[in-house]
């Protein structure tokens, strides 16, 4: 008998060990643009929105929930890869509430970025709004659980970022306002230091686990390819060339954040490389699989294109700015490996 009861508690303690080892991370909240955005886009006046057919067509049921992909995006590959949901619910989504959001929560929005400017450009949630929504998730958690375990829980959060591209994409090299004021080197910057102050900003509401998101090689994009006439159609260089410079930066960031916020992890999660590998492969198509694949994201890429491929597991991208569900799954579980691990 007594053996038994030994048994028993040993057994007990490696269940409650076990559990421990997977609570370290309660919950995913992130922050940024489509890459991440699960369907805040439904709930707002903007374009940047693909709640409609063929997205979502590989998510579960077939259902197009506002991600931009054919399926579940990185954030969502995450949270599973850490014991939580296997996705990552929009914060303005009404089907959802606080008993949901305290394991995982977007306030990402499709067309935003660091800069306010960015996201005036498709009228989308600015990244200091973002922050406000987290606020008030803040306080509905407290109501939720109580101050001790909604702090804890804070405090033990993976938060996740996810932005820039569209700061470059979308804002720099398509409008004068910025470029009339700003060298790409000082644009970066500018950048930089709106990064900088949202990561300390996050600091001071309790976050202590912070990923930042690099830029992928944002030339290799098939939109840009696409206009890459010059060029004969192949990567501009010159884009990627600004993403690694950028994704430097963003490392020297999390170095000197490390050393000046006490208690803090950040670490910077880059899919640069891996999505160019991903991309260089032989026999991988090198467009979009919806409609052309060459310039549609959005509503261009509806249910009544007549091109979008069957089989979107043959596709590094999913439209011509966004990758599809695999990739999303490759790039996720590279983070999870190297990065992300020492969250683990």
């Amino acid at each position: 008998m007594a053996s038994t009861c030994m048994l028993w508690l040993l057994l007990t303690q490696l269940l409650m060990l076990f559990a421990e080892s997977r609570a370290k991370v309660p919950a995913i909240i992130v922050f940024g643009d489509s890459s991440v955005d699960p369907g805040n886009n439904n709930q707002i006046p903007t374009m940047a929105r693909s709640n409609f057919e063929p997205y979502g067509r590989d998510f579960s049921g077939g259902l197009a929930t506002g991600r931009f992909s054919n399926g579940r995006i990185p954030t969502d590959f995450i949270s599973e890869a850490f014991g939580l949901k296997p996705t990552v619910p929009a914060y303005l989504d009404p089907t959802y509430n606080i008993s949901d959001f305290a394991i995982g929560v977007s306030f990402a929005s499709a067309g935003t970025g660091y800069d306010t400017a960015t996201s005036d450009v498709l009228s989308v949630i600015p990244l200091w709004k973002e922050l406000e929504y987290y606020k008030d998730y803040q306080k509905k958690l407290r109501t939720y659980l109580g101050d001790q375990k909604a702090n804890e829980i804070i405090s033990e959060a993976l938060h996740l970022m996810s932005l820039g591209t569209n700061d470059f994409l979308e804002n720099y090299y398509t409008l004068r306002g910025r470029r009339s004021q700003f060298s790409v080197d000082q644009y970066q910057d500018f950048l930089i230091g709106i990064a900088t102050n949202f990561t300390q900003n996050l600091y001071a509401l309790g976050a202590r686990k912070i990923s930042l998101g690099g830029l992928p090689p944002m030339g290799c994009l098939p939109l840009e390819r696409t206009t890459n006439f010059m060029g004969g159609n192949e990567c501009l260089e010159s884009y990627n060339m600004v993403a690694m410079a950028f994704n430097e930066k963003l490392n020297n960031l999390v170095i000197k954040q490390n050393k000046e916020l006490p208690g803090i992890t950040m670490v910077l999660s880059n899919p640069y490389n891996i999505l160019l590998q991903i991309i260089q492969k032989p026999s991988i198509y090198e467009v979009g699989c919806c409609a052309t694949g060459m310039f549609e994201m959005g509503y261009a890429c509806d249910q009544y294109n007549p091109f979008t491929c069957t089989d979107a597991k043959k596709y590094v991208f999913w439209d011509s700015f966004h990758p599809t569900e695999k990739t999303s799954s490759i790039i996720a579980g590279q983070m999870v490996k190297t990065v992300l691990s020492k969250f683990l």
